[in-house]
């Protein structure tokens, strides 16, 4: 039986967040530090925090988002990590709240699929675009429909708060540099920089 590999973007794959890396090359980061700071406390939904987002992003192009993902600080090894998943006959998919025009450059590094809030910078959020924790479980249910695989074969790596509805639906879990609450309820840890080390521990978890 094949197996499915679900990776967190932000604090997982790469450090910090793809929407502070945006907002830094804009130069808009001290706007959006503050827009984070309340998300992450809660007094900021998801609609919302995209609603005072979007409109600081309105100047970028394609070109720019290229270059921002060329300058972020990724952790070692991510293409190497989607290569060897496909050579093994297995899939892998990124899924995050993070903009889905940020996290689909992935698919040039490997990535079999990409997920995330289908927004755009200068425009309005429309709310059912907008992904939840609670949707990483939808996409992640989708495509074990997709790959005809049960969650004892799947396995999600991530690192916070996001991640928990996902990591409370699956046995194989690995938290990476994760909080406290993801700890708690993770299969399995890392700490480091190496997501290919990462991918070794989510390995061991299904005896492969």
């Amino acid at each position: 039986m094949t197996k499915l590999h679900i990776f967190d973007m932000d604090g997982t794959l790469l450090h910090g967040s793809a929407c502070l890396h945006i907002s830094e090359y804009a130069g808009k980061l001290a706007e959006v530090n503050v827009i984070e700071e309340g998300w992450s406390r809660g007094e900021v939904g998801h609609v919302e925090f995209f609603q005072l987002c979007l409109p600081l992003w309105g100047e970028l192009s394609e070109a720019d988002i290229d270059e921002i993902f060329a300058r972020t600080p990724w952790k070692q090894n991510v293409p190497q990590v989607f290569e060897d998943i496909t050579r093994r006959g297995e899939y892998s998919a990124v899924v995050t709240l993070s903009p889905l025009f940020f996290v689909t450059r992935l698919l040039h590094w490997g990535a079999m699929t990409a997920h995330g809030a289908e927004v755009f910078g200068g425009r309005a959020p429309d709310p059912e675009l907008v992904l939840t924790p609670h949707s990483k479980v939808g996409i992640a249910a989708s495509l074990m429909e997709r790959y005809r695989i049960g969650p004892e074969d799947c396995i999600a790596y991530g690192d916070s708060s996001s991640d928990i509805p996902l990591f409370r639906t699956l046995p194989n879990t690995v938290a990476v540099n994760g909080s406290a609450a993801l700890r708690e309820i993770a299969a399995a840890t890392y700490d480091g920089d190496d997501i290919w080390e990462a991918y070794a521990v989510g390995r061991k978890l299904v005896g492969i």
